[in-house]
């Protein structure tokens, strides 16, 4: 019986953790969020725990228990002025720290992301201050410290842009532009997800967030902001080319000039690919091009079972080497 009691409770628990808890609080309004859930679920398992014991008593205790529980006086407090007392000191708490989490006064300068939700991904644009922009897929990196501004927009139908370390669930409406803003505390590797049906592959429609320290962002961008490294006689670059993956997806610095699908130029420094399905190791980058309508049903790039083992290694070994 212990044992029957024990393990939903240790599911429960293990859900509360994790690089997509909710409870993480990496930022400060995550951390709010967070801390108003905790008071919410703890009075209320303190208010659940009142009624059990009220009902044991009302049901099983001696009878002077019981007419005192019967008595006008107890319906009143309990059943009517003790709800409107907690609700309402509640209510105001939450407008309190929700005030604060939707419009936050940062300082300093702003880090300005733009991520457009597609069938089935994220288009991730960097805006620099000098104006130029870089475009990444299905990841996000920013340093800790420094406020952060999504600028959250589709290409296609709604999604719904949840980050729950850092955030709340913001909508990505078509025709509208909304904002997520938000100050990292905690460096570290956290995951989100599309929490609005968009279609057959939308559970299948992660991504992944890296808060670096300052110093590593700045090398980062460095990195990011170049060109892919690739020698002009590269044959697995002309097997990219030659089978026609640079219609689609843009590789800087190469022929590949695609923008329909995600831009490949670093993509082997990712932690994932197929929006955070698949490792972006050689294994899964073969497995990708093997199979991917079975691995994410429906999504919008074409099958290439013409590839023979020899092209899939070579392919999957070049998409690793751009870092």
């Amino acid at each position: 019986m212990l044992q029957r009691l024990t393990y939903p409770l240790l599911v429960s628990l293990c859900a509360c953790a994790g690089e997509q808890s909710a409870f993480s609080g990496y930022s400060e309004g995550a951390a709010r969020v967070a801390k108003l859930t905790w008071i919410m679920v703890g009075g209320g398992g303190l208010i659940l725990l009142l009624v059990v014991v009220l009902t044991a008593i009302a049901l099983f205790g001696p009878l002077s228990w019981r007419q005192k529980l019967r008595g006008e006086s107890v319906v009143i407090g309990l059943g009517m002025v003790f709800p409107v007392v907690v609700l309402t000191a509640l209510l105001f708490y939450g407008f309190v720290l929700l005030r604060l989490e939707a419009a936050p006064e940062f300082s300093g300068e702003m880090l300005r992301i733009e991520v457009v939700g597609e069938q089935w991904w994220w288009r991730v644009i960097y805006h620099h201050p000098d104006g130029s922009t870089t475009e990444s897929a299905n990841e996000l990196r920013f340093p800790v410290g420094q406020p952060v501004e999504l600028t959250l927009t589709t290409a296609d139908v709604i999604h719904s842009f949840w980050l729950p370390a850092y955030g709340g669930k913001v909508d990505m409406i078509p025709g509208r532009t909304n904002y997520l803003r938000f100050l990292p505390t905690h460096p570290g590797v956290t995951r989100g997800q599309c929490a609005e049906y968009c279609g057959g592959a939308h559970a299948l429609m992660a991504f992944y967030a890296v808060a670096l320290s300052a110093e590593e962002f700045v090398q980062w961008r460095a990195r990011e902001r170049a060109n892919a490294v690739v020698a002009a006689d590269d044959s697995a670059a002309q097997t990219f080319l030659a089978n026609g993956c640079g219609g689609c997806h843009r590789v800087r610095g190469t022929p590949a000039e695609g923008v329909i699908g995600p831009d490949l130029t670093h993509v082997g420094s990712r932690l994932s690919l197929g929006a955070g399905i698949l490792s972006a190791d050689h294994q899964g980058f073969r497995d990708w091009l093997a199979r991917h309508q079975r691995i994410k049903p429906e999504n919008r790039m074409p099958a290439y079972d013409i590839l023979n083992d020899a092209e899939l290694d070579s392919l999957a070994a070049y998409l690793v080497a751009l870092k």
